[in-house]
């Protein structure tokens, strides 16, 4: 345990304030949701009549 903690970096202190990279998250968050959003309206058609499909065999 000891070697393990010479290998590491010391830890920097509580009080320094750090932003973290926040506007990659961001960019992130954005971009996958315009993915989702793109492939919903390429695909949400087929996936209608396929819905629809399957209802319609379902029998009472």
């Amino acid at each position: 345990m000891e070697r393990l903690g010479r290998r590491l970096p010391p830890l920097r202190p509580a009080t320094e304030r750090t932003r973290g990279d926040v506007p990659g998250w961001v960019l992130i968050t954005l971009m996958s949701a315009i993915l989702v959003a793109g492939l919903l309206a390429i695909a949400g058609p087929a996936l209608e009549r396929l819905f629809n499909q399957a209802m319609d065999q379902v029998v009472p």
